[in-house]
């Protein structure tokens, strides 16, 4: 479409000034009053939800931010990602189902467009970044069923206890398999060989203390103006010796349902003798079996005084803002730290303090250039389908992978390309006046004018065909097509929390009023047309 193409090349070019050049972000205005304005509602459910439609936004200003926290962390999952598979039949054994990846896609899609509980959607999305694994890297059977279990764990774990998650990252096969410690050994004299470091090295570099020394707001510690890294090179070698010996639960390859259970550990493979590391804060008795290694390992690093801050800036980077401010960092820091009761690492208490914070709900933000994200592409994608009830009625979800760069978006949820996820946290894009500021933006990583143009025209036939029987409802918006500022007023109010503006939004106009609506075909047009050109604009796509 020749409108969206142009407006997404003006984009392509605003996008990095829409993001921010300088200053702080830092705010104490208070919390939003409650109820909140429509503005406000779809503003807050751009950060906490996976997608969200005008009847989610009616409701919330009726209801509190608070509320609405407390009904979603109280929603059980309708389905999980093993029993959708199941019940789809992809534990039939044929040569698709074992040896590839059928029923992948579907399953994801099923969760992140069609399952009621949005926040835990975001949530374990935004986990998945954090505990990055990709179908693509395992080497096995039945793949799409150790995804699934792995999921299962992010998702269920959600709203639970984050040391609960690292015992479940730690334990799944699909870590085992993609970090490599499936299988590994202990050190070997005869042949030279030593345990696999890769989950040693990553436990602690992205999953939780991260490289570098962190006071509780999450600035560096400094030694002679210099980070001080929180383990070396002999940490990751004692700490490998942990995780020697763990294998599949059994032999039986014939189905599915070994993938489900947590890894065993062969105790003939496993190191027992005394090991200690990261300056004795680990301490392994010699003897000791791998279930008291695995405790006292992920124990110290759950306790470590680097965890909250670094998993709670991801966590708002994830859900907020790229570039939180340091008392921001800090507040939510100290809720992981105790949720107030006593509870350190409380999953619940740590995301309704990142999204009910007074950064986060102070509507200045919106006029901020340092504060707020880009909108990363999967989030854009489930937010169309969720603001226009996509459904799909056989339960094929056929999205597929979306990973392309060239045609599609550029990133599918578990097609990682590597354990560093499709971004970094601190990445920054040379060369540009966010790198100048000292200001961080990792969604551009993935974000350049190829993926920028692919996107508009993938979410162009989206827009205005589907994906094969997934279809889009528009239907509320036929009545406002006659009048085009009626309808980009209402897509900006769901859309984009009424970001957009009134410049572009007579720009839009302008081109809308081309389009005669004296035929279905016509409201049609206009309306596919007005959501393109929303979705496609600078001032959606960064996320204030």
């Amino acid at each position: 479409m020749p409108v969206g193409t142009g407006v997404m090349l003006v984009a392509g070019a605003a996008l990095l000034d829409a993001c921010g050049e300088s200053g702080t972000g830092t705010s104490t205005t208070p919390a939003a009053p409650v109820p909140p304005t429509a503005t406000q509602a779809s503003r807050f459910l751009a950060q906490a939800s996976i997608g969200y439609a005008k009847a989610d936004i009616t409701a919330l200003t009726a209801s509190s931010y608070d509320a609405w926290l407390t009904s979603q962390f109280a929603l059980a999952r309708p389905q999980k990602f093993w029993n959708f598979l199941i019940a789809n039949g992809y534990d039939a054994v044929t040569t698709a189902n074992k040896d590839g990846t059928n029923g992948f896609e579907p399953m994801m899609w099923s969760q992140l467009m069609g399952s009621a509980d949005v926040l835990r959607q975001r949530i374990g999305l935004g986990l998945l970044d954090l505990f990055a694994v990709s179908i693509d890297g395992l080497n096995a059977s039945w793949r799409s069923f150790i995804m699934a279990a792995f999921l299962d764990g992010l998702w269920d774990n959600a709203f639970g206890n984050f040391r609960d998650i690292l015992e479940g990252v730690s334990t799944s096969v699909a870590m085992g398999r993609w970090l490599t410690y499936l299988g590994s050994a202990k050190a070997n004299a005869t042949t030279g060989s030593v345990p696999d470091e890769n989950y040693a090295r990553e436990l602690m570099q992205l999953f939780t203390i991260g490289l570098y020394q962190l006071n509780a707001d999450g600035s560096q510690v400094l030694s002679g103006g210099a980070p001080v890294p929180t383990y070396t090179q002999a940490d990751v070698s004692q700490g490998a010796r942990v995780w020697t010996g763990y294998t599949y639960a059994n032999t039986n390859n014939a189905t599915p349902a070994r993938m489900q259970l947590p890894m065993i550990v062969t105790a003939s493979a496993h190191e027992t003798g005394a090991t200690t590391f990261l300056n004795g804060a680990i301490t392994i008795p010699a003897g000791s079996d791998a279930a008291t290694a695995r405790k006292l390992t992920l124990d110290a690093l759950f306790n470590h005084a680097n965890t909250p801050p670094f998993i709670g800036k991801q966590l708002i980077q994830r859900l907020v803002t790229s570039n939180p401010s340091a008392a921001y960092i800090g507040r939510v820091s100290k809720i992981f730290v105790n949720n107030g009761n006593g509870v350190r690492g409380d999953m619940q208490a740590v995301i309704r303090a990142i999204l009910t914070d007074s950064e986060a709900r102070d509507d200045t933000q919106v006029n901020s250039i340092t504060f707020g994200k880009l909108r990363e592409p999967v989030v854009r994608l489930t937010q169309w389908a969720r603001a226009f009830t996509v459904t799909s009625p056989t339960n094929l979800w056929p999205f597929g992978n979306t990973s392309p760069t060239t045609y599609r978006l550029g990133q599918s949820p578990g097609h990682t390309p590597s354990v560093f996820n499709w971004f970094r946290p601190g990445y920054t894009p040379p060369g540009t006046a966010i790198a100048t500021s000292g200001l961080v933006a990792p969604e551009f990583q993935i974000t350049n004018e190829s993926t920028m143009i692919a996107y508009v025209n993938y979410m162009q036939s989206l827009i205005t065909g589907g994906a094969g029987e997934a279809k889009a409802d528009y239907s509320s918006l036929q009545p406002l097509a006659t009048d085009s500022q009626k309808l980009l007023d209402e897509l900006n109010l769901v859309l984009a929390a009424n970001q957009i503006s009134a410049a572009t939004i007579t720009q839009m106009k302008t081109a809308l009023d081309t389009i005669a609506v004296a035929t279905a075909g016509g409201v049609f047009n206009r309306i596919t047309a007005a959501i393109l050109l929303v979705m496609a604009s600078p001032e959606y796509l960064v996320q204030r």
